[in-house]
Protein backbone atom coordinates (compact mmCIF):
# COMPACT_ATOMS: atom_id res chain seq x y z
CA UNK A 1 0.00 0.00 0.00
CA UNK A 2 0.65 3.76 -0.48
CA UNK A 3 0.75 6.22 2.67
CA UNK A 4 -2.39 6.77 4.45
CA UNK A 5 -2.58 10.06 3.17
CA UNK A 6 -2.46 8.76 -0.46
CA UNK A 7 -5.81 6.88 -0.11
CA UNK A 8 -7.45 10.28 2.09
CA UNK A 9 -6.43 12.45 -0.42
CA UNK A 10 -8.09 10.67 -3.44
CA UNK A 11 -11.49 10.07 -1.80
CA UNK A 12 -11.69 14.21 -0.98
CA UNK A 13 -10.34 14.53 -4.14
CA UNK A 14 -13.51 12.37 -5.76
CA UNK A 15 -15.88 13.55 -3.52
CA UNK A 16 -15.51 17.42 -5.31
CA UNK A 17 -15.88 16.08 -8.26
CA UNK A 18 -19.51 15.00 -7.62
CA UNK A 19 -22.46 16.98 -6.42
CA UNK A 20 -23.99 14.84 -3.52
CA UNK A 21 -25.51 11.21 -2.85
CA UNK A 22 -23.85 8.69 -1.86
CA UNK A 23 -20.79 6.32 -3.55
CA UNK A 24 -21.27 2.65 -3.65
CA UNK A 25 -17.44 1.42 -4.40
CA UNK A 26 -18.21 -3.01 -4.14
CA UNK A 27 -14.74 -4.80 -3.33
CA UNK A 28 -14.69 -8.22 -5.56
CA UNK A 29 -15.23 -11.04 -3.85
CA UNK A 30 -13.57 -14.39 -4.26
CA UNK A 31 -14.14 -16.42 -7.19
CA UNK A 32 -14.50 -20.53 -7.22
CA UNK A 33 -12.48 -22.59 -9.86
CA UNK A 34 -13.77 -25.94 -9.42
CA UNK A 35 -15.40 -25.73 -5.96
CA UNK A 36 -16.53 -23.39 -3.42
CA UNK A 37 -13.15 -23.84 -1.55
CA UNK A 38 -10.83 -23.79 -4.08
CA UNK A 39 -10.51 -20.26 -5.74
CA UNK A 40 -9.04 -18.24 -8.18
CA UNK A 41 -6.57 -15.91 -7.21
CA UNK A 42 -7.65 -12.98 -6.34
CA UNK A 43 -7.61 -9.91 -7.82
CA UNK A 44 -9.10 -6.61 -5.88
CA UNK A 45 -11.40 -4.22 -8.31
CA UNK A 46 -8.19 -1.54 -9.45
CA UNK A 47 -10.55 1.64 -8.29
CA UNK A 48 -11.44 0.19 -5.32
CA UNK A 49 -7.63 -0.52 -4.72
CA UNK A 50 -7.30 3.20 -6.16
CA UNK A 51 -9.15 4.68 -3.43
CA UNK A 52 -8.59 1.89 -0.20
CA UNK A 53 -5.79 0.35 -0.98
CA UNK A 54 -7.39 -3.08 0.41
CA UNK A 55 -6.97 -6.30 -1.60
CA UNK A 56 -8.61 -8.22 0.22
CA UNK A 57 -12.34 -10.02 -0.84
CA UNK A 58 -15.40 -9.41 1.60
CA UNK A 59 -14.79 -5.37 1.94
CA UNK A 60 -17.29 -2.76 0.90
CA UNK A 61 -16.75 1.11 0.99
CA UNK A 62 -19.76 3.64 0.91
CA UNK A 63 -18.59 7.49 1.01
CA UNK A 64 -21.84 10.04 1.62
CA UNK A 65 -20.89 13.34 -0.20
CA UNK A 66 -22.95 15.23 1.50
CA UNK A 67 -22.13 14.46 5.18
CA UNK A 68 -17.99 14.10 4.48
CA UNK A 69 -18.16 10.71 5.77
CA UNK A 70 -16.97 7.20 4.99
CA UNK A 71 -17.62 3.72 6.08
CA UNK A 72 -15.70 0.38 5.50
CA UNK A 73 -18.18 -2.86 5.64
CA UNK A 74 -16.78 -6.21 6.46
CA UNK A 75 -16.50 -8.60 8.97
CA UNK A 76 -14.00 -9.55 10.87
CA UNK A 77 -12.08 -13.28 11.19
CA UNK A 78 -14.01 -15.68 12.44
CA UNK A 79 -11.87 -18.46 14.67
CA UNK A 80 -12.67 -21.33 11.41
CA UNK A 81 -10.71 -18.50 9.05
CA UNK A 82 -7.92 -17.57 11.45
CA UNK A 83 -7.52 -21.49 11.84
CA UNK A 84 -7.18 -21.92 7.87
CA UNK A 85 -5.58 -18.99 6.96
CA UNK A 86 -3.78 -17.03 10.58
CA UNK A 87 -4.58 -14.13 12.44
CA UNK A 88 -5.86 -11.01 10.08
CA UNK A 89 -6.42 -7.33 11.01
CA UNK A 90 -9.31 -6.73 12.53
CA UNK A 91 -11.85 -4.27 10.51
CA UNK A 92 -10.86 -0.85 12.52
CA UNK A 93 -6.90 -1.65 11.74
CA UNK A 94 -7.36 -1.82 8.49
CA UNK A 95 -9.48 1.22 8.34
CA UNK A 96 -7.55 3.27 10.30
CA UNK A 97 -4.49 2.48 7.90
CA UNK A 98 -6.24 4.18 4.80
CA UNK A 99 -7.96 7.21 7.23
CA UNK A 100 -11.15 6.26 7.31
CA UNK A 101 -12.60 6.16 10.91
CA UNK A 102 -15.86 4.47 10.46
CA UNK A 103 -16.62 0.46 10.22
CA UNK A 104 -19.30 -1.62 10.23
CA UNK A 105 -20.29 -5.67 9.60
CA UNK A 106 -21.12 -6.49 6.24
CA UNK A 107 -24.66 -6.98 7.08
CA UNK A 108 -25.70 -3.41 7.48
CA UNK A 109 -24.34 -2.40 4.23
CA UNK A 110 -28.00 -3.38 2.60
CA UNK A 111 -29.83 -1.26 5.24
CA UNK A 112 -27.64 2.03 4.45
CA UNK A 113 -28.59 2.15 1.27
CA UNK A 114 -32.28 0.79 1.74
CA UNK A 115 -32.87 3.89 3.40
CA UNK A 116 -30.78 6.01 1.13
CA UNK A 117 -33.26 4.75 -1.78
CA UNK A 118 -36.47 5.63 0.65
CA UNK A 119 -34.44 8.95 1.03
CA UNK A 120 -34.68 9.55 -3.30
CA UNK A 121 -30.98 10.24 -2.75
CA UNK A 122 -28.65 9.26 -6.19
CA UNK A 123 -26.60 6.37 -5.16
CA UNK A 124 -23.05 6.51 -7.48
CA UNK A 125 -21.99 3.03 -8.43
CA UNK A 126 -19.49 2.26 -11.30
CA UNK A 127 -20.76 -0.46 -14.45
CA UNK A 128 -20.23 -3.43 -12.63
CA UNK A 129 -17.80 -6.27 -14.82
CA UNK A 130 -17.79 -9.55 -12.19
CA UNK A 131 -21.23 -11.75 -12.08
CA UNK A 132 -21.07 -11.97 -8.44
CA UNK A 133 -21.09 -8.31 -8.51
CA UNK A 134 -23.92 -7.47 -10.93
CA UNK A 135 -25.93 -10.32 -8.33
CA UNK A 136 -24.80 -8.27 -5.51
CA UNK A 137 -26.16 -4.80 -7.18
CA UNK A 138 -29.12 -6.64 -8.11
CA UNK A 139 -29.60 -8.08 -4.36
CA UNK A 140 -28.62 -4.45 -2.50
CA UNK A 141 -30.00 -2.31 -5.09
CA UNK A 142 -32.70 -3.85 -7.02
CA UNK A 143 -31.26 -3.52 -10.04
CA UNK A 144 -31.42 -5.92 -12.75
CA UNK A 145 -28.16 -7.17 -14.03
CA UNK A 146 -29.00 -6.44 -17.51
CA UNK A 147 -29.50 -2.51 -16.70
CA UNK A 148 -27.05 -2.12 -14.71
CA UNK A 149 -24.45 -0.89 -17.05
CA UNK A 150 -26.50 1.63 -18.24
CA UNK A 151 -28.05 2.99 -14.77
CA UNK A 152 -24.32 3.08 -13.47
CA UNK A 153 -23.36 6.84 -12.77
CA UNK A 154 -21.85 9.01 -15.59
CA UNK A 155 -20.38 11.84 -13.39
CA UNK A 156 -18.45 8.86 -11.14
CA UNK A 157 -17.03 7.30 -14.50
CA UNK A 158 -16.07 10.78 -15.47
CA UNK A 159 -14.44 11.89 -11.94
CA UNK A 160 -12.71 8.69 -11.87
CA UNK A 161 -11.25 8.65 -15.08
CA UNK A 162 -10.29 12.29 -14.66
CA UNK A 163 -8.07 11.51 -11.79
CA UNK A 164 -6.97 7.88 -12.26
CA UNK A 165 -5.74 9.00 -15.90
CA UNK A 166 -2.78 10.83 -15.08
CA UNK A 167 -0.49 8.67 -12.96
CA UNK A 168 1.16 9.88 -9.93
CA UNK A 169 5.26 9.57 -9.26
CA UNK A 170 4.85 6.61 -6.62
CA UNK A 171 2.49 5.18 -9.59
CA UNK A 172 5.17 5.42 -12.30
CA UNK A 173 7.55 3.78 -9.60
CA UNK A 174 5.33 0.80 -9.70
CA UNK A 175 4.56 0.62 -13.60
CA UNK A 176 8.18 0.78 -13.97
CA UNK A 177 8.70 -1.71 -11.36
CA UNK A 178 6.32 -4.10 -13.60
CA UNK A 179 8.60 -3.36 -16.43
CA UNK A 180 11.60 -4.43 -15.41
CA UNK A 181 10.25 -7.70 -14.23
CA UNK A 182 8.62 -7.66 -17.94
CA UNK A 183 12.46 -7.28 -19.27
CA UNK A 184 13.54 -10.92 -17.19
CA UNK A 185 10.35 -12.21 -18.79
CA UNK A 186 11.66 -11.04 -22.56
CA UNK A 187 15.27 -11.17 -22.41
CA UNK A 188 14.56 -15.09 -21.30
CA UNK A 189 13.00 -15.74 -24.23
CA UNK A 190 14.93 -14.06 -26.15
CA UNK A 191 17.85 -16.22 -24.75
CA UNK A 192 16.14 -19.75 -24.68
CA UNK A 193 13.87 -19.90 -27.82
CA UNK A 194 15.11 -23.25 -29.78
CA UNK A 195 13.46 -25.18 -32.36
CA UNK A 196 12.02 -27.92 -31.01
CA UNK A 197 10.59 -26.80 -27.87
CA UNK A 198 6.62 -26.75 -27.37
CA UNK A 199 5.29 -22.64 -26.72
CA UNK A 200 4.03 -23.55 -23.54
CA UNK A 201 7.51 -24.24 -22.04
CA UNK A 202 8.10 -20.48 -22.42
CA UNK A 203 5.25 -19.62 -21.25
CA UNK A 204 5.38 -21.55 -17.92
CA UNK A 205 9.29 -19.94 -17.51
CA UNK A 206 8.14 -16.24 -18.04
CA UNK A 207 5.11 -17.08 -15.55
CA UNK A 208 7.09 -18.19 -12.96
CA UNK A 209 9.44 -15.06 -13.17
CA UNK A 210 6.30 -13.05 -12.92
CA UNK A 211 5.46 -14.86 -9.78
CA UNK A 212 8.84 -15.05 -8.42
CA UNK A 213 8.84 -10.82 -8.52
CA UNK A 214 5.88 -10.56 -6.81
CA UNK A 215 3.26 -11.04 -9.65
CA UNK A 216 1.05 -12.49 -11.41
CA UNK A 217 1.19 -11.41 -15.25
CA UNK A 218 -0.71 -8.14 -15.56
CA UNK A 219 -2.46 -10.34 -18.85
CA UNK A 220 -3.12 -14.37 -20.15
CA UNK A 221 0.49 -14.48 -22.01
CA UNK A 222 0.72 -14.60 -25.29
CA UNK A 223 3.10 -16.13 -27.64
CA UNK A 224 2.45 -17.86 -30.20
CA UNK A 225 4.57 -18.84 -33.89
CA UNK A 226 0.66 -17.71 -35.41
CA UNK A 227 1.31 -14.08 -34.70
CA UNK A 228 -0.56 -13.26 -37.22
CA UNK A 229 -3.40 -14.33 -34.48
CA UNK A 230 -3.38 -10.87 -32.41
CA UNK A 231 -4.72 -12.59 -29.07
CA UNK A 232 -3.16 -16.27 -29.12
CA UNK A 233 -3.67 -18.16 -26.27
CA UNK A 234 -3.17 -21.04 -27.33
CA UNK A 235 0.63 -22.35 -26.53
CA UNK A 236 0.48 -26.36 -27.77
CA UNK A 237 2.59 -25.54 -30.87
CA UNK A 238 6.62 -27.10 -32.13
CA UNK A 239 8.94 -24.07 -32.61
CA UNK A 240 11.17 -24.47 -36.03
CA UNK A 241 13.66 -22.80 -37.64
CA UNK A 242 12.56 -19.78 -39.82
CA UNK A 243 9.40 -19.05 -37.82
CA UNK A 244 9.05 -15.72 -35.85
CA UNK A 245 7.84 -16.02 -32.39
CA UNK A 246 5.46 -13.15 -31.25
CA UNK A 247 5.27 -12.97 -26.92
CA UNK A 248 2.90 -10.00 -25.94
CA UNK A 249 3.20 -10.34 -21.76
CA UNK A 250 3.95 -8.55 -18.74
CA UNK A 251 3.94 -8.37 -14.90
CA UNK A 252 1.94 -7.25 -12.41
CA UNK A 253 2.98 -5.74 -9.18
CA UNK A 254 1.99 -6.54 -5.50
CA UNK A 255 0.43 -3.10 -5.67
CA UNK A 256 -1.23 -4.05 -9.02
CA UNK A 257 0.35 -2.35 -11.20
CA UNK A 258 1.10 -3.14 -14.92
CA UNK A 259 3.49 -3.79 -17.50
CA UNK A 260 2.70 -4.57 -21.28
CA UNK A 261 5.50 -5.36 -23.36
CA UNK A 262 5.45 -7.25 -26.71
CA UNK A 263 8.61 -8.84 -28.57
CA UNK A 264 9.11 -10.41 -31.74
CA UNK A 265 12.18 -12.93 -32.28
CA UNK A 266 13.45 -15.78 -34.94
CA UNK A 267 12.96 -19.35 -33.17
CA UNK A 268 16.77 -19.59 -34.78
CA UNK A 269 17.96 -17.05 -33.16
CA UNK A 270 18.71 -15.25 -36.80
CA UNK A 271 16.17 -12.98 -39.10
CA UNK A 272 15.93 -13.88 -42.31
CA UNK A 273 16.61 -10.83 -44.96
CA UNK A 274 12.40 -10.72 -45.69
CA UNK A 275 11.65 -10.72 -41.72
CA UNK A 276 14.46 -8.23 -41.08
CA UNK A 277 12.82 -5.69 -44.00
CA UNK A 278 9.77 -6.17 -42.48
CA UNK A 279 10.59 -6.10 -38.61
CA UNK A 280 12.27 -2.75 -39.35
CA UNK A 281 9.14 -1.46 -40.53
CA UNK A 282 7.64 -2.14 -37.52
CA UNK A 283 10.87 -0.92 -35.33
CA UNK A 284 10.47 2.58 -37.21
CA UNK A 285 6.74 3.04 -36.74
CA UNK A 286 7.46 2.35 -32.65
CA UNK A 287 10.48 4.89 -32.72
CA UNK A 288 8.16 7.20 -34.84
CA UNK A 289 5.58 6.59 -31.84
CA UNK A 290 8.23 7.75 -28.98
CA UNK A 291 9.02 10.76 -31.65
CA UNK A 292 5.82 12.42 -31.85
CA UNK A 293 4.32 11.46 -28.31
CA UNK A 294 4.27 14.71 -26.40
CA UNK A 295 1.42 17.33 -24.95
CA UNK A 296 -1.01 18.33 -27.54
CA UNK A 297 -1.05 16.04 -29.89
CA UNK A 298 -3.68 13.40 -30.41
CA UNK A 299 -2.43 10.21 -30.22
CA UNK A 300 -5.11 9.22 -33.56
CA UNK A 301 -2.64 11.33 -35.32
CA UNK A 302 0.26 9.80 -33.83
CA UNK A 303 -1.38 6.16 -35.23
CA UNK A 304 -1.99 7.70 -38.04
CA UNK A 305 1.43 8.27 -38.57
CA UNK A 306 2.97 4.94 -37.85
CA UNK A 307 -0.11 3.48 -40.47
CA UNK A 308 1.85 5.51 -42.98
CA UNK A 309 5.37 4.43 -41.41
CA UNK A 310 4.37 0.91 -42.32
CA UNK A 311 2.57 1.79 -45.32
CA UNK A 312 5.44 2.89 -46.92
CA UNK A 313 7.59 0.06 -45.71
CA UNK A 314 5.32 -1.90 -47.50
CA UNK A 315 5.43 -0.17 -50.36
CA UNK A 316 9.34 -0.58 -50.51
CA UNK A 317 9.00 -4.50 -49.86
CA UNK A 318 6.34 -4.16 -53.34
CA UNK A 319 3.24 -5.33 -51.23
CA UNK A 320 1.66 -2.13 -51.06
CA UNK A 321 1.76 0.37 -53.81
CA UNK A 322 0.39 4.02 -55.16
CA UNK A 323 0.13 6.91 -52.82
CA UNK A 324 0.20 6.09 -49.82
CA UNK A 325 -1.58 9.37 -48.39
CA UNK A 326 -4.80 8.17 -50.11
CA UNK A 327 -3.74 4.30 -48.77
CA UNK A 328 -3.58 5.26 -45.46
CA UNK A 329 -6.58 7.62 -45.58
CA UNK A 330 -8.59 5.41 -46.93
CA UNK A 331 -7.40 2.41 -44.42
CA UNK A 332 -6.22 0.06 -46.88
CA UNK A 333 -2.91 -0.57 -44.29
CA UNK A 334 -5.69 -2.02 -42.03
CA UNK A 335 -4.82 -5.33 -43.58
CA UNK A 336 -1.91 -5.46 -42.35
CA UNK A 337 -2.47 -3.43 -39.18
CA UNK A 338 -6.05 -4.27 -38.31
CA UNK A 339 -5.30 -3.10 -34.16
CA UNK A 340 -4.80 0.85 -32.47
CA UNK A 341 -1.84 1.50 -31.55
CA UNK A 342 -2.17 1.85 -27.79
CA UNK A 343 -4.24 2.20 -24.93
CA UNK A 344 -4.06 3.71 -21.49
CA UNK A 345 -2.58 1.17 -18.60
CA UNK A 346 -2.10 1.77 -15.01
CA UNK A 347 -3.53 -0.47 -12.37
CA UNK A 348 -5.35 -1.92 -15.48
CA UNK A 349 -3.48 -3.61 -18.25
CA UNK A 350 -5.76 -2.07 -20.79
CA UNK A 351 -6.49 0.89 -17.49
CA UNK A 352 -10.27 1.28 -16.85
CA UNK A 353 -11.53 -0.42 -20.23
CA UNK A 354 -14.79 -1.83 -17.62
CA UNK A 355 -15.75 1.66 -16.99
CA UNK A 356 -15.57 2.07 -20.91
CA UNK A 357 -12.81 2.87 -23.52
CA UNK A 358 -14.52 5.96 -25.07
CA UNK A 359 -14.85 7.36 -21.38
CA UNK A 360 -10.86 7.03 -21.16
CA UNK A 361 -9.54 7.44 -24.72
CA UNK A 362 -11.66 9.88 -26.15
CA UNK A 363 -13.48 13.10 -25.46
CA UNK A 364 -15.54 16.02 -26.02
CA UNK A 365 -12.41 16.68 -28.66
CA UNK A 366 -12.67 13.56 -30.08
CA UNK A 367 -15.24 10.43 -31.27
CA UNK A 368 -14.14 7.14 -31.84
CA UNK A 369 -13.98 6.54 -35.83
CA UNK A 370 -16.23 3.78 -37.58
CA UNK A 371 -12.96 2.80 -40.28
CA UNK A 372 -11.81 -0.78 -39.90
CA UNK A 373 -8.74 -0.68 -38.21
CA UNK A 374 -8.89 2.85 -36.51
CA UNK A 375 -12.06 1.78 -34.81
CA UNK A 376 -10.28 -0.50 -32.69
CA UNK A 377 -7.72 2.33 -31.80
CA UNK A 378 -8.80 2.45 -27.85
CA UNK A 379 -6.72 5.60 -26.87
CA UNK A 380 -7.52 8.58 -29.28
CA UNK A 381 -7.51 11.85 -27.42
CA UNK A 382 -5.06 14.72 -26.79
CA UNK A 383 -2.02 13.65 -24.51
CA UNK A 384 -0.92 14.86 -21.35
CA UNK A 385 1.70 15.03 -19.01
CA UNK A 386 1.27 12.03 -16.50
CA UNK A 387 -0.03 9.57 -19.30
CA UNK A 388 0.98 6.03 -19.47
CA UNK A 389 0.11 4.22 -22.33
CA UNK A 390 1.23 1.57 -25.03
CA UNK A 391 3.18 2.04 -27.77
CA UNK A 392 2.78 -1.23 -30.09
CA UNK A 393 2.59 -1.44 -34.05
CA UNK A 394 2.55 -4.11 -35.87
CA UNK A 395 2.59 -6.20 -39.52
CA UNK A 396 0.40 -9.02 -39.55
CA UNK A 397 -0.46 -11.74 -42.71
CA UNK A 398 -3.36 -13.04 -41.96
CA UNK A 399 -4.42 -15.20 -45.02
CA UNK A 400 -8.45 -15.51 -44.29
CA UNK A 401 -8.54 -11.72 -44.28
CA UNK A 402 -6.24 -11.33 -47.10
CA UNK A 403 -8.92 -14.09 -48.63
CA UNK A 404 -11.83 -11.53 -48.20
CA UNK A 405 -10.59 -8.20 -49.27
CA UNK A 406 -8.71 -9.59 -52.47
CA UNK A 407 -12.05 -11.11 -53.72
CA UNK A 408 -13.90 -8.53 -52.75
CA UNK A 409 -11.11 -6.68 -54.97
CA UNK A 410 -10.65 -4.03 -51.90
CA UNK A 411 -8.20 -1.27 -52.30
CA UNK A 412 -6.87 -3.48 -55.39
CA UNK A 413 -4.69 -0.06 -56.28
CA UNK A 414 -3.17 -0.11 -53.37
CA UNK A 415 -2.49 -3.36 -52.64
CA UNK A 416 -0.35 -5.92 -54.63
CA UNK A 417 -2.53 -9.26 -53.77
CA UNK A 418 0.00 -11.52 -56.37
CA UNK A 419 2.99 -10.26 -53.92
CA UNK A 420 1.18 -11.09 -50.89
CA UNK A 421 1.08 -14.69 -51.94
CA UNK A 422 4.59 -15.05 -51.19
CA UNK A 423 4.03 -13.78 -47.19
CA UNK A 424 0.49 -15.98 -46.59
CA UNK A 425 2.67 -17.94 -43.78
CA UNK A 426 5.13 -15.56 -42.35
CA UNK A 427 3.15 -14.41 -39.38
CA UNK A 428 3.19 -11.20 -37.83
CA UNK A 429 5.84 -9.18 -36.01
CA UNK A 430 4.33 -6.69 -32.78
CA UNK A 431 6.75 -4.33 -31.17
CA UNK A 432 5.17 -2.79 -28.01
CA UNK A 433 6.83 -0.05 -25.65
CA UNK A 434 5.08 1.80 -22.80
CA UNK A 435 5.65 5.14 -22.37
CA UNK A 436 5.25 7.88 -20.10
CA UNK A 437 4.14 11.07 -21.60
CA UNK A 438 6.25 14.34 -19.93
CA UNK A 439 6.21 17.89 -20.40
CA UNK A 440 8.11 18.10 -23.71
CA UNK A 441 7.30 14.83 -25.06
CA UNK A 442 7.82 11.54 -24.06
CA UNK A 443 9.67 8.71 -22.02
CA UNK A 444 10.03 4.70 -22.79
CA UNK A 445 9.71 3.29 -19.29
CA UNK A 446 11.95 0.83 -17.83
CA UNK A 447 14.77 -0.87 -17.67
CA UNK A 448 15.60 -1.17 -22.02
CA UNK A 449 14.40 -4.57 -23.69
CA UNK A 450 16.21 -4.96 -26.41
CA UNK A 451 14.22 -4.52 -29.69
CA UNK A 452 16.60 -3.95 -32.73
CA UNK A 453 17.91 -7.16 -34.94
CA UNK A 454 21.34 -6.53 -33.85
CA UNK A 455 20.21 -6.39 -30.21
CA UNK A 456 17.44 -9.14 -30.29
CA UNK A 457 20.52 -12.04 -32.24
CA UNK A 458 22.78 -10.75 -29.63
CA UNK A 459 20.86 -12.35 -26.92
CA UNK A 460 21.54 -15.92 -28.06
CA UNK A 461 24.88 -16.94 -26.40
CA UNK A 462 25.07 -20.11 -28.26
CA UNK A 463 25.28 -18.02 -31.59
CA UNK A 464 28.35 -16.02 -30.82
Amino acid sequence: MFAPDTYKKRRDELRKLLPDGIIFFPGNAEVPFNYPANTYTYRQDSTFMYYFGLQEPGLTAVMDINEGSECLFGDDSTMDDIIWMGQQPVMSDKAAAIKIDKTQPYSALAGVLQKAQQQGRTIHFLPPYRAETKIHLWELLGILPAQQKEKASVSLIKAVVKMRTLKEPQEIEQIEAAIDTSYRMHTYIMKHVRAGMVERELVGAIEGIASANGGPVSFPVILSINGQILHNHSHGNTMRDGQLLITDAGAETTMGYAGDITRTAPVSGRFDARQKAIYNTVLQANLKVIEMSRPGIFYREVHLAAARVIADGLKDAGIMRGNMDDAVAQGAHALFFPHGLGHAMGLDVHDMENLGENYVGYDDTISRSTQFGLASLRFGRKLEPGLVLTDEPGIYFIPALIDQWEGEKKFAESINYDALKAYRNFGGIRIEDDILVTENGCLVLGRPIPKTVAEIEGMREDLK
